[in-house]
């Protein structure tokens, strides 16, 4: 089984903790699934659980190379340089990371998000497509970060052949 999950804004990818804070328990009732990879809990989107474990190490191990793509909301407008560096690949605290598809963007079609993001009037923002082939910890934040363009909002909308499609926050599909 495989559940097609589009995960909101300040949940947890689990399903148990110790904190006050949303988890995935808040929203999937289906037993025996687990997460095929993980989104922070500041990013939003697509979040493949499955109870298959093979298929869980194939989506989630780096070393298969399933491409993330994701919405990336940054504060200022990346040159093309600086999307140079991101799809060369940028030296992180924990090492090189592989190269990235990087593109400057239109806004892409994603919800309100509660509570919006913030505003600065003398600093514009701007949307960018990452596509990532490893999933470090916070990863997409800290290339952005690197390049001088820190991430305001982060919405994963495809893994591999998966997509979020139409799902809004909070609402999932379950496939055979």
């Amino acid at each position: 089984m495989i559940v097609l999950f589009n995960k909101p804004f300040r949940v947890l990818s689990q399903f148990t903790t110790d904190s006050d804070k949303r988890t995935l328990a808040d929203y999937i009732d289906i037993p025996g699934v687990y997460c095929a990879g993980r989104l922070d809990y500041d990013s939003e989107g697509l979040l493949i659980l499955t109870d298959d474990g093979r298929l869980q190490q194939r989506i989630a191990n780096p070393k298969h190379g399933k491409r993330k793509h994701y919405w990336v909301q940054v504060e200022g407008v990346p040159g093309e340089q600086d999307l140079d560096e991101l799809r060369k690949g940028v030296a992180l605290n924990d090492g090189m990371t592989r190269p990235a598809g990087a593109t400057l963007i239109e806004a892409p079609p994603v919800w309100e998000r509660v509570p919006p993001v913030r505003a600065r009037k003398q600093i514009p923002t701007s949307w960018l497509e990452l596509v990532i082939s490893e999933g470090r910890n916070r990863q997409v934040r800290r290339m952005t970060a690197h390049i001088g363009y820190p991430t305001l909002r982060l919405v994963r909308h495809r893994v591999g052949s998966r997509q979020l499609g139409d799902l809004l926050p909070g609402e999932m599909t379950v496939l055979d």
